[in-house]
């Protein structure tokens, strides 16, 4: 009696197993996508930096306010380049007076040419009044050589006088443009004590306290569009060659439980994240929310394709990738189209062929 009551036991035990163990292939939409992780951003999010070094005067707007292009975020104090400005404008006025200025450089030069001029022709009318007594061999050689000397003496100086006028004109002229063009520079270093925004959009954060040391290493705010999120997501490398831009993109946020929103890919970054082997892209709500943040995470599905009325198993009862386990053994199929449940079933089995599950 004890032997069939264990007989009975182990059929009902083996028959409630082969239940559960065996399935028939079954016809559904079968839908094949990409799981990755999601984190809201604002679209155009950037961090603003200062152009100079200084101390935080004030903060101009606060975290949260709508911003213009343009528009100032901060205000630091550093009096460097004042005094630079300052200098630089001395520097100018110094040049301009050495090229126009009466005490100019060139004056002196000039009256120099003046008294040359007078004794080139001078010195040219005793030489060639000399030149001609000697041609009526009136006088000394002596005399007409010293005449002659006089003359070229003066030419030559004459003429390495206005070399170096042009010379210092020149040279005073380019002094004066560099000069105008650290004026200039000086002057804009002037202008870049007020941190603007480069967009239109929104202050998400402030980074400085009035009194605080400010550098162009650390930014003092991050601006991003008010109206316009985007989704970035990191896409493993086996899957990244199967994404593709206006792929549909359907998100759950921690935020919005239970909630499922749609979004199309909208960008993908070329270069792979070395670090965590990932692909960012990008994407788009298509049915966004009234109200997001920077920050909020969630779980996406990027559909790759979509199947309607296909022969699918679960995946759990696939073999080796390409074999089912049936009433007469394995056999092999060929699959198709998949997800994390279910694979296609395009040929080897039928949906009338019972399949059992692998131990």
């Amino acid at each position: 009696m004890k032997n069939l009551y264990l007989f009975i036991a182990t059929l009902l035990l083996w028959t409630c197993q082969n239940k559960t163990d065996k399935t028939l292939p079954t016809e559904q939409d079968l839908t094949e996508s990409v799981y990755t992780s999601v984190t809201v951003q604002p679209d155009s999010l950037y961090q603003a930096y200062a152009i100079v070094s200084g101390i935080l005067e004030k903060n101009i707007v606060e975290e949260g306010d709508i911003i213009k292009k343009n528009e100032a975020i901060s205000q630091i104090i550093n009096n460097s380049p004042i005094l630079n400005s300052q200098n630089a404008k001395l520097s100018l006025d110094l040049a301009k007076e050495n090229y126009n200025g009466s005490a100019a450089i060139l004056s002196g030069i000039k009256n120099e040419m003046e008294a040359a001029i007078l004794k080139y022709k001078n010195d040219s009318i005793n030489f060639f009044r000399q030149q001609n007594l000697w041609k009526q061999s009136i006088g000394s050689k002596a005399e007409f050589d010293a005449k002659q000397l006089n003359y070229q003496l003066s030419q030559n100086n004459l003429t390495l006088l206005k070399n170096k006028y042009n010379q210092t004109k020149n040279q005073l002229n380019t002094s004066v443009k560099q000069a105008q063009n650290n004026y200039q520079t000086s002057l804009i270093s002037t202008k870049d004590f007020t941190v603007k925004s480069a967009i239109h959009g929104k202050v998400y954060a402030l980074y400085k306290e009035s009194g605080e040391l400010v550098n162009n290493m650390e930014p003092v705010a991050s601006i991003g569009s008010a109206s316009t999120f985007i989704m970035d997501m990191l896409v493993d490398e086996v899957d990244i060659v199967k994404i593709s831009k206006n792929q549909d993109v359907l998100i759950t946020l921690d935020a919005y439980s239970g909630k499922i929103l749609k979004g199309k890919v909208s960008k993908i970054y070329p270069k792979k994240d070395e670090r965590n082997q990932t692909f960012k892209v990008e994407a788009v709500f298509v049915n966004p929310p009234e109200v997001l943040y920077p920050g909020l995470s969630g779980e996406a599905n990027i559909i790759i394709s979509k199947k309607e009325k296909v022969l699918t198993i679960p995946r759990s009862y696939l073999i080796n990738n390409n074999q089912v386990k049936t009433e007469d053994g394995l056999v092999s199929i060929t699959t198709g189209l998949e997800n994390m449940d279910f694979v296609e079933i395009t040929s080897g089995i039928t949906k009338d062929i019972y399949i059992y599950k692998p131990e």
